[in-house]
């Protein structure tokens, strides 16, 4: 069982003037952990200074980097055997921190998992729920809160995904993959969010299709034929159907059939060769 003496928090914050004091203070009071932290990623209001006298440990970046920017300096910074990371606006309960972090003892990460009626909007539900549901898929394992920013990981073993975080919002999507993907020990933990004070920074429309990339992306990355597999039978399905449908109605095969199937043969071997390039990552690393 991890101890929050042992843990660094990392807090990324962009124009939390209002919402970050009372986060730190509140973590402080809840317990004595190893250090806070909190990036403050270019925000030109009172965050940084707030987050400063309220004792936490600011690192500052000269301009907007982004979310997993923010959270990537914090984890570079942190000099605890665990790290806690936790939203600057107020939703997670300092309480829960505690609860996560003695889980490190039997998982490599946990993750704060929110009821859907603590989520902002109707249409964030959905979405969160869809993506939910595909990244249950792609990993083979059910995932309820693929989105939760509220989550505790070793240090070490965090670290060594850092290069393929992305430095918008997907980190929590990036990270939690990676563990499964990874085959390390991953745990959710059900929280109930409070409402967070300020505005979400997050735009479903607009980021809602980079969450779906970046899905695809680490899944191709670690387990490439849960992606080529399918295209290529569905591939194959579409060109032997339509071959016997022109030999029965036209008494031959189309170049049409021809194509579809051999393109299904190819991208069955590109997965393939994915597959083994992605074995080779995990055997040079160990």
């Amino acid at each position: 069982m991890a101890d929050p003496s042992t843990t660094s928090v990392v807090i990324p914050a962009y124009y939390e003037a209002d919402a970050i004091g009372a986060v730190v203070g509140a973590l402080q009071a809840a317990d004595r952990w190893h250090e806070i932290i909190v990036v403050d990623d270019g925000s030109a209001d009172a965050t940084g200074a707030n987050a400063a006298a309220a004792g936490a440990i600011v690192v500052r970046h000269p301009y907007n980097k982004g979310n997993g920017a923010a959270v990537k300096t914090g984890i570079r910074r942190a000099t605890g055997e665990h790290v806690l990371i936790i939203d600057a606006d107020g939703q997670h309960k300092p309480g829960d921190a505690r609860r996560l972090v003695e889980r490190l003892g039997d998982y490599d990460l946990v993750i704060g998992a929110r009821s859907s009626s603590t989520q902002a909007t109707i249409g964030r539900r959905l979405g969160n729920a869809l993506l939910n549901w595909l990244a249950s898929y792609l990993t083979g394992r059910a995932i309820p809160d693929l989105t939760s920013g509220f989550r505790a990981a070793k240090r070490v073993e965090l670290a060594q995904f850092l290069h393929l975080l992305p430095n918008g919002f997907s980190t929590p999507t990036t990270t939690t993959l990676a563990f499964i993907k990874g085959g390390y020990s991953v745990d959710f933990v059900p929280i109930e969010a409070e409402q967070r004070l300020g505005k979400s920074k997050i735009k479903f429309a607009r980021d809602g299709a980079k969450f779906f990339l970046i899905l695809l992306k680490i899944v191709t990355i670690f387990s490439p034929l849960r992606i080529f597999v399918p295209i290529s039978v569905l591939t194959f399905a579409a060109g032997f159907l339509y071959a016997a449908w022109t030999i029965a109605t036209q008494s031959h095969v189309t170049n049409s059939s021809v194509l579809l199937i051999t393109l299904s043969v190819v991208i069955f071997l590109v997965g393939l060769v994915s597959e083994q390039i992605s074995a080779l990552r995990f055997e040079s690393r160990q």
